[in-house]
């Protein structure tokens, strides 16, 4: 009778073993990485992230952009920036403080182009939150002019100090790119090496895809795709991984001024809403917050002056979408952005 015991015992064991086995597996399967995509809508414009992680950190990520929100959202009025903006407070978060430091380097290397202290124009221009078609006169820019300018709101030790308590300030054209360096950050300190991240257009990638390529980003054509936010005709297909890609434009916001199609962007030397011969422009750099803010400053500038200041530089890259007298487009780029054509 003992050997049928021993042989029941081992059998057992062995079925012990084997299912433990069995759920090791099952689990190293489970925790193993994959891609996951994470998506919603934030500042009313889409998000789509999908990152290579054994866990998803949608949670994580929603904390990146409530973080962002909460300081420089201009869609939220209890945010900090919205505070600054009413002079309830003076003082300025890590997030305020990013956006200000981007927004004064590149309104230096601009000669003035960049500038976030225009939001009292966008409103008078009727481009602000409460949007109105309005055409304002030249009195009522240069009233405006007085009170908008970097040299006339400064950061000094951690306080936004105004010169004129009228004037504001406006992130919003970079906030969604800062928001996209924030988001990789937190991706990389979890341990994601490949990822890609897009908000509102705005793109930071790392790593490969998938197919265990490196990504690439689409550029949208301007001259066939339209207002609709869902209507995306490429143009041209750049590989950036490990870089971030911005685009503006006048062919999704704008409105006719007589025989004249006026930009949301405004020239702060003018006061004007910008007349640019650009259709778009499209940077890539080194992070998106700068990306975006170098896009909005070619915009203002105009194809010459932007083809001038950033022929020989190695960052950033730019390309530019301009019409002939035919209205064929035609595409221009420095060096930098030619050597990252796929």
């Amino acid at each position: 009778m003992s050997q049928p015991s021993v042989f029941k015992s081992r059998y057992y064991w062995a079925v012990v073993v084997a299912a433990i086995i069995a759920a090791v597996a099952m689990w190293c399967r489970r925790g193993a990485p994959r891609y996951l995509l994470d998506e919603g809508v934030v500042w009313t414009t889409s998000y789509h992230i999908t990152y290579q992680a054994a866990h998803p950190l949608s949670d994580s990520i929603q904390a990146v952009l409530d973080a962002v929100d909460r300081s420089a959202s201009m869609f939220n009025k209890n945010s900090l920036l919205t505070a600054i903006n009413a002079n309830a407070t003076d003082s300025v978060d890590d997030i305020v403080a990013r956006l200000m430091d981007c927004a004064a380097r590149v309104n230096s290397k601009s000669g003035g182009a960049y500038d976030p202290t225009v939001k009292p124009l966008v409103a008078l221009w009727g481009f602000g939150r409460d949007s109105v078609n309005a055409v304002p006169s030249r009195d009522a820019i240069d009233s405006v002019l007085a009170f908008v300018g970097m040299d006339k709101i400064e950061l000094k030790n951690g306080h936004i100090v105004k010169s004129d308590p009228r004037g504001q300030l406006d992130f919003s054209s970079i906030a969604k790119g800062l928001a996209c360096d924030m988001v990789a950050d937190m991706l990389r300190r979890n341990g994601v090496e490949n990822y890609v991240v897009e908000i509102g257009g705005e793109v930071v990638s790392r790593g490969v895809n998938p197919n265990g390529k490196p990504w690439t980003v689409s550029i949208d054509d301007p001259v066939t795709s339209t207002v609709s936010q869902s209507d995306h005709t490429p143009l041209l297909v750049v590989e950036a991984a490990g870089l971030a890609v911005a685009t503006s434009g006048n062919y999704r916001r704008w409105r006719q001024d007589g025989s004249r199609r006026v930009s949301h962007i405004i020239d702060p030397a003018t006061g004007n809403a910008a007349v640019s011969d650009l259709v778009s422009v499209t940077i890539i750099a080194r992070d998106c917050m700068t990306a975006d803010a170098w896009a909005t400053a070619c915009m203002a500038m105009g194809a010459e002056r932007t083809q001038t200041l950033l022929k020989d530089v190695p960052n950033p890259a730019v390309m530019t979408v301009t019409l002939d007298s035919l209205d064929r487009r035609v595409l221009w780029s420095n060096a930098a952005f030619a050597a990252l054509l796929h």
